[in-house]
């Protein structure tokens, strides 16, 4: 531990992570890294204040845009990590959905996601290529959601036809991987009132971890007509489509660790021959009208739809268990000392979900009294739906840490899945109000009524019956900023959010099938915020408290469990971020320490006080780019990206993965050729081949390790045309 913080601080000394480039093609929209909201050009669709650009917000949030992703080489969600220090892994596998957390938490893939602004579903492969920007609102999100994880909110915002685009796009990547992409748009009608942008891509999936070939497609199409010079509507289409097998996480090995330098991370225990891939398919259509109604007030009208299929399936390694009792003696949530473990078959084939939001809401500004307010009051409609089928979770046979065991294919038994129902009716309400000179109140409050039903998809031994419930709640949010200077801005905020959770309907529960009270969230943050031609930098100090649901008593025979809040996970810390620009210099960095503990728990009262798993308490990002003097149109570039330590146990705080960094470097190059232009990129990451298990989710009740990647190279080219 202590070799590490030294490590840390010399690398914090010495290496920066990647900065954000200039626009990558003439003509099209810039892709920029936004630590608080890179002037009045960058407003955030997901912040909820219009116009409004997040360097002025009483909030913290980063947008990356898709010029940044590029120089990377990021393209899923759960690479956000390597840019942000306060986005972490949490279960993020390669080949599934991405899982992350923020300041600690781990989203809600089912909550905590959202496409311009709509809610959607992110139990599925989001495609970046028809995508602008990432936004990365950080902390309670009761304001902008009626349910969702305390750590915050990821919005996608797609690209739209801004004016004439034609480019195209390869990329390779070690061991084989293939990619061709085209992005597509113009305006075009009297005036340029109607615009259309077309993004297309095709994937050959041949990642470092062995036996995992896949591939994934894109198309979307985003449209617009200017119908007046006050009426614009907005329509958008998407489909994807992602098949590759899932990579399988490791564990510990009875009581130990083992050391991630012993373990060969292109190895994939999802690797049986009866292993089959996940396929997770999408379609999303939206559609957007904006009326102006004067010059202060403006009707914007939204209604999206998602349809997701997915094929969930994986050789999955969990404990060691009898196969002929499925009793386990001893290693019940990871591996035998010997490296040993059962392999259990999991499919849940054809999985369907659907979300439907409908959005309605007038903003504009008002006069009252001696005070201006900036005011915006809306409804939000969302319709969620999940059908499955019967699943199998049988155990196949015994699997070893080495991959050298092959056993068959389980019995098939099936397993009960759960229908899911959802009907979440919200009305909000976001005020700015200017007070003073220099001073600015932000008000928000949102009334979410709910009604949530589960029922079997056929009977189960268990004894599972259907759930049905409702809830209403109230989550105010509060803010105070004053201009210190006219380009520093320092703030403070308060809110709320809430969670909902209801005691399975099983006969041990004293309270089955009822609904907890509303698990809320409260989170106090105090901030300043600078950006000026050279510095962009702020600073955060946030305190989030969180309500944990947990089950008390035996929980064996009839009425011998109850569901209840049992304490709370409090998640204290500091967050600051900047970009330096210098000449041919631009130099940025993020860096979090967290004090992340529970407490007020009382049915297990030794893990107060405790660390929980999987959540590191230093995070560092830093990065630098140089842009060559003597060759124009060549930048250098270099990220670092670091971690303190991570628990592994939720009941040993002594059992931990150590601190690890990891470097990536890359270089980008602009050529004029014959009148176009080209972006070449090349990349390496993880160029010093370190070996470090990333992270530690005790998932499903089970120790899972992931290692970072091997060292992979990648290549690129992009022009336009």
């Amino acid at each position: 531990m202590a070799h590490h913080h030294t490590t840390l601080h010399r690398i914090a000394a010495a290496a920066l992570v990647a900065a954000a480039a200039p626009a990558t093609l003439a003509q099209q929209s810039a892709g920029t890294f936004t630590i608080t909201g890179k002037s009045a050009t960058t407003p955030s669709t997901l912040a909820g204040f219009g116009d409004v650009p997040l360097g002025k917000l009483p909030m913290q949030a980063s947008a990356y845009g898709n010029t940044l992703l590029a120089d990377a080489g990021l393209q899923s969600l759960g690479a956000l990590t390597a840019l942000d220090a306060s986005v972490g892994d949490a279960y993020n596998a390669a080949g599934y959905w991405s899982i992350v957390a923020v300041r600690g938490y781990t989203l809600d893939n089912r909550f905590n996601y959202r496409r311009d602004g709509l809610p959607i579903n992110a139990e599925t492969a989001i495609a970046l290529e028809n995508k602008e920007r990432v936004e990365v609102l950080k902390g309670i999100s009761g304001m902008q959601a009626g349910t969702s994880s305390p750590g915050g909110l990821v919005n996608v915002v797609t690209k739209r036809a801004t004016g004439p685009v034609r480019s195209a796009r390869v990329e390779v990547r070690e061991a084989g991987s293939v990619l061709a992409a085209v992005d597509l748009g113009d305006r075009f009608g009297s005036g340029g009132r109607f615009g259309l942008r077309l993004n297309a891509a095709l994937e050959r999936l041949d990642p470092q971890a062995r036996n995992s070939k896949g591939n994934r497609s894109l198309l979307a199409l985003a449209g617009e007509a200017q119908l007046t010079a006050d009426t614009l509507l907005q329509a958008e289409f998407e489909t994807s489509r992602q098949r590759q097998p899932s990579v399988a996480g490791y564990s510990m090995l009875g009581d130990r660790v083992p050391a991630a330098a012993g373990i060969d991370p292109r190895r994939n225990l999802n690797d049986q021959p009866w292993r089959q891939p996940v396929v997770m398919q999408g379609t999303t259509v939206s559609v957007t009208l904006q009326q102006r109604l004067n010059a202060d007030w403006q009707i914007t009208a939204q209604v999206q739809q998602q349809r997701l299929k997915s094929d969930d399936r994986t050789a999955f390694p969990y404990g060691v268990y009898d196969p002929a009792t499925y009793d386990c003696p001893q290693w019940c949530d990871r591996f035998a000392p010997d490296g040993s473990f059962t392999y259990w078959e999991f499919v849940s084939d054809n999985e369907r979900r659907r979300t439907g939001a409908l959005s309605v809401s007038a903003a504009g500004r008002l006069r009252a009294g001696a005070f201006e307010h900036k005011l915006e009051v809306g409804v939000l409609t969302t319709r969620y739906r999940a059908r499955f089928q019967d699943q199998i979770f049988d155990i196949a046979g015994t699997g070893r840490i080495d991959g050298s065991a092959s056993t068959p294919p389980s019995a098939g038994f099936l397993d009960a899945n759960t229908d899911r129902d959802e009907r979440t009716t919200e009305f909000f309400m976001r005020d700015s109000i200017h007070l003073a000179e220099r001073w600015q109140a932000w008000v928000g409050l949102r009334r979410t009524s709910l009604q949530r039903q589960s029922v079997r998809t056929s009977p189960a031994s268990d004894g599972l019956r259907p759930t049905d419930y409702t809830q209403t709640f109230t989550t105010p949010w509060l803010g105070l900023s004053h201009e210190v200077g006219p380009k520093t801005t320092a703030y403070a905020s308060w809110g709320q959010g809430i969670e909902s959770d209801v005691a399975p309907n099983r006969s041990r529960y004293v309270n089955a099938g009822q609904p907890l009270p509303a698990l809320k969230s409260r989170q106090l943050e105090i901030g300043v915020k600078h950006e000026d031609d050279a510095l962009d930098a702020t600073l955060a100090l946030f305190d989030i408290d969180r309500p944990v649901a947990a089950d008390i008593g035996a929980c064996g025979g009839a009425n011998s469990c109850e569901r209840r809040i049992d304490g709370s996970q409090r998640h204290r810390g500091i967050e600051g971020a900047g970009a330096w620009r210098l000449a041919h210099w631009t130099l940025q960095g993020s860096a979090m320490w967290l004090d992340p503990r529970r407490r007020g728990a009382t049915a297990d009262a030794g893990v107060n006080g405790r660390r929980p798993v999987n959540v590191p308490e230093r995070t560092l990002r830093l990065g630098v780019e140089y842009r060559v003097e003597t060759l124009p149109g060549l930048a250098l570039q270099a990220r670092l990206t670091a971690e303190s330590d991570r628990h592994v146990l939720p009941d040993d705080p002594a059992v931990r993965i150590p601190g690890w960094s990891r470097i990536d470097l890359g270089a980008r190059w602009r050529q004029v050729l014959g009148g176009q232009l080209l972006v070449w990129r090349v990349g390496v990451d993880n160029a010093t081949d370190r070996r470090a298990w990333k992270e530690s989710p005790y998932q499903f009740g089970h120790v899972y390790l992931y290692p970072l990647a091997a060292r992979t190279w990648r290549a690129s080219v992009q022009g336009a045309f």
